[in-house]
């Protein structure tokens, strides 16, 4: 009895560890069976016909090979080019007397009325976060091989004050920092650096007017002291008043940092 016993306790345990491989084994076969399909072109171009992608500024159908923008849309982006250029850029001279940067590098020009303008537009108001991530990936392309940002080992997006990244649910500059982080292969660090007052809008003030509006913004974690070069990055630069104060900020905490900056677009 006890021999028999023994057998059929035994039976049960194979029974068992064979039903649990075979599940596994057709659970594995079945998943890589779906992971397949859905990679396979022509389940591509089905998803494709149901839900087509658009063109982010003409909002005509893009065909697979696009992504965000169109092929004509993007041909019309008033790109800078500043990556092609050895010599100083106009995003250079912002800094130029004010303070030090390393590199510097702004994507497209602005203006109003054209692309560039619905571009920021759609990012900082419309909640097109995607345009943010897609044009991080541009920007790491470009500089990613340039010597002035090779020893880049954080990446800080401009902060907002929270009051304010709570109405508008979200930083548009990190978007753009977690594309060049992808790209890049380095890390984005938001909490090095806080907003810790709330200014007025920046955008009818001149350039001493926008000065005096920054100051005592910023709270710059001790950790910044853990880094030797950062990569500051934000949507749009101006007269620079906001970014030279951040970079006053670190320095104050961290003097020997080296800095550089990167934005979507320069105005």
């Amino acid at each position: 009895m006890v021999f028999t016993y023994c057998q059929e306790r035994i039976f049960v345990i194979l029974n068992t560890a064979l039903l649990t491989v075979a599940v596994n084994f057709f659970d594995t076969i079945t998943m890589t069976a779906i992971s397949r399909f859905f990679r396979s072109d022509l389940t591509q171009g089905i998803m494709h016909l149901l839900f087509p992608e658009k063109c982010i500024f003409c909002e005509l159908e893009l065909v697979p090979s696009e992504n965000q923008l169109c092929t004509s849309c993007a041909s019309n982006l008033p790109e800078t080019h500043y990556d092609l250029s050895d010599e100083p850029t106009e995003m250079d001279r912002i800094f130029w007397g004010r303070t030090t940067v390393n590199g510097t590098y702004a994507h497209l020009f602005f203006k109003k009325q054209k692309s560039s303008q619905s571009v920021l537009f759609s990012l900082k108001y419309k909640n097109a976060t995607t345009i943010g991530h897609y044009f991080g990936k541009r920007i790491g392309e470009r500089i990613r091989h340039r010597s002035t940002f090779s020893t880049i080992d954080a990446i800080i997006p401009v902060p907002l004050h929270p009051k304010k990244e709570f109405i508008r649910g979200y930083n548009q500059s990190k978007f753009i920092a977690d594309g060049i982080a992808e790209t890049f292969g380095k890390p984005v660090n938001s909490h090095l650096v806080q907003r810790v007052k709330h200014n007025e809008t920046q955008t009818k003030k001149n350039r001493f007017q926008r000065w005096d509006n920054v100051q005592g913004l910023f709270y710059v974690h001790p950790a910044i002291k853990n880094h030797n070069h950062v990569l500051i990055v934000d949507d749009v630069i101006t007269t620079g008043s906001t970014i030279e104060a951040i970079i006053a900020s670190m320095r104050a905490v961290h003097p020997s940092l080296n800095v550089s900056v990167v934005t979507l677009a320069i105005a």
